[in-house]
Formats: C-alpha cells, structure tokens, sequence
C-alpha cells in the first residue's frame, strides 16, 4: 500500500473545475481585450492592440498603477514586519497568549467592507476616534480628515490593510517559528549570543519558507486591493486613491467591457511579471540558507 499510487484519473474533477471557472474564462477575456465590446455596440469586432494602445494614453491609469504599486509595496514591507515581530512576542510563554494571537488574527477573518465601514467612521474628521484621541492629548494640530485629504487619504488606506491582514502573518510566521529546534537557540544562548544575533543567524534564516509565502501573498493581495479602497475613498478624493480595480470598475460601469477587460489583462500581466521574479529569488534563497 505504502508504494501504490493513486490513479491519474482521481484528479479530473478538480481539473475539470479549475478549466471551467479559471483557465476558460481567462481565455475569453484574453479575446474579448482585443475587441471593441461596449454598452452601446450591436456586434462586437476584432480591433487588435487598440485597447492597449489607449491604455498609455490614459493618465488616470497612470495615477492608478502608482497607487497601486505604491499601495503594495508598504503594505507588503509593513504587513511582514508586524506580522514577525507578533509572532516573535506571542511565540514566547506569555500569559493569555492563545487569546492573544486569536485577537490579533480576528480582524483577518472578518470581511474587508465591513472593516472599511469601522474605520469610516474612526476617520471621520468631526466624530472620529483618531481625532478625537488626538484633541485630547493635546495634539489636535495633528487632526486631519484623513480620507478626504489627499495627502493623508492613501496612507489612512494602508493603515487599515496593514490592521487587517498582519495576524494572518502572523500565524505563518507562528508556524513556521513552530519548526525551529529549541536545541538551537538554546545551545547558542548558552554560547553568549544575543537575541538579535541569535534571531539574525538562526530564526530568521530557518523561518525562510514562512518569509517566502508571506511576502508572495501579501504582495499578490496587495496588488489586487479594491474593497478597502471602494468603501473608504471610492478612488477619491479625485482620482488620489486611484488603483487598478477601482479603475476597472469605474471602466465595466461606463459601459467599456473591451477596453475594461484589457486593463485586467494588463493587472494579470504586471503580477505575473512582479510575482514570478520574487518567487523564483526567494525559493533560491531558501536553498542557499
């Protein structure tokens, strides 16, 4: 038994799914790219690259890639350094502990409109918690409306990605904190090593497979951001907040189903192109270490 495999054929339903609900409708969007098909034609044609032409000449996209990488790129960085420094405190034997980590994890598990609307109205400039705070410690020269002002509007944004996803890396980074050998942080304590040398030459070297699926997976969710940023700003004010999918939205709404289904094609491309590159440096990374 323990040679036997299991046959080839088990897996057809899984793929059967997988080309019906994701490799079929792919394609077709691929096609329809390529096409005129809006609101308001009788017969959809075959234009070529005009889609992808009219994309560079779009300066709304333009704002909207810059958001969104930079949207990705903090929340990314951030998402992983919160989520390793709880993970580091709460792997230690604290009390309340598993409380703890169920607390920091909750907001993940809850759905990102709803936490949109919480943080409406912790935001808000006259009745919001973090004004409110601030006046009381004396600090109310630092109130702001954080979501109408476009200084302040994409980094309110990351704040709240930040609270709402760091406890899932948390918990990956928890198991994978779960797979080092006591033996050796230990023996190297025992040995006078600091912490921090401790944490530099054997944690974090070891905790290299968590590392590599958090920053792909908070990279890659980052990227296609679009319910916080729908319920919080909806791409405003103007066109400040601006990303990718709440430029497709505005885009399928108007009626542009061709050119709306080239710039998803374009976001498809753009992660791939992101994704594939730090996948492959980072599973090197872990061979070498």
């Amino acid at each position: 038994m323990g040679k036997s495999k299991y046959p080839l054929y088990f897996s057809f339903p899984a793929l059967a799914v997988f080309l019906v609900f994701f490799i079929t409708p792919t394609l077709i969007g691929f096609y329809y790219s390529f096409t005129d098909w809006n609101i308001n034609a009788k017969d959809i044609r075959f234009i070529g690259f005009q889609n992808y032409a009219a994309i560079f000449q779009e300066p709304r996209l333009t704002t909207a890639l810059f958001n969104t990488l930079i949207f990705a790129a903090a929340v990314t960085v951030l998402q992983n350094v919160c989520g390793l420094g709880l993970a580091l405190i709460l792997n230690e034997a604290l009390v309340l502990r598993n409380v703890l980590r169920m607390i920091f994890f909750l907001p993940y598990v809850i759905a990102p409109i709803i936490i949109g609307y919480i943080f409406r109205a912790i935001y808000h400039p006259e009745h919001g918690i973090v004004n409110q705070i601030l006046e009381q410690v004396g600090l109310a020269a630092l109130a702001h409306d954080w979501l109408n002002d476009p200084k302040y509007a994409l980094f309110s944004i990351i704040v709240t990605d930040i609270w709402r996803v760091a406890g899932f890396s948390m918990v990956v980074y928890l198991a994978g904190l779960q797979f080092i050998p006591k033996d050796l942080t230990e023996s190297a304590s025992m040995d006078g090593a600091q912490y921090w040398s401790r944490f530099r030459h054997i944690i974090f070297p070891l905790l290299a497979p968590a590392f590599t699926v958090n920053v792909l997976l908070s990279m890659i969710g980052s990227m296609k951001v679009f319910e916080m940023v729908m319920v919080l700003t909806e791409g405003g004010p103007g066109y400040t907040t601006e990303v990718f999918y709440t430029y497709i939205r505005s885009m399928f709404s108007s009626g542009e189903f061709g050119y709306a289904t080239t710039v998803n094609v374009v976001l498809f491309i753009l992660v791939t192109c992101i994704g594939v590159p730090v996948l492959m440096r980072m599973k090197k990374r872990e061979v070498e270490m």
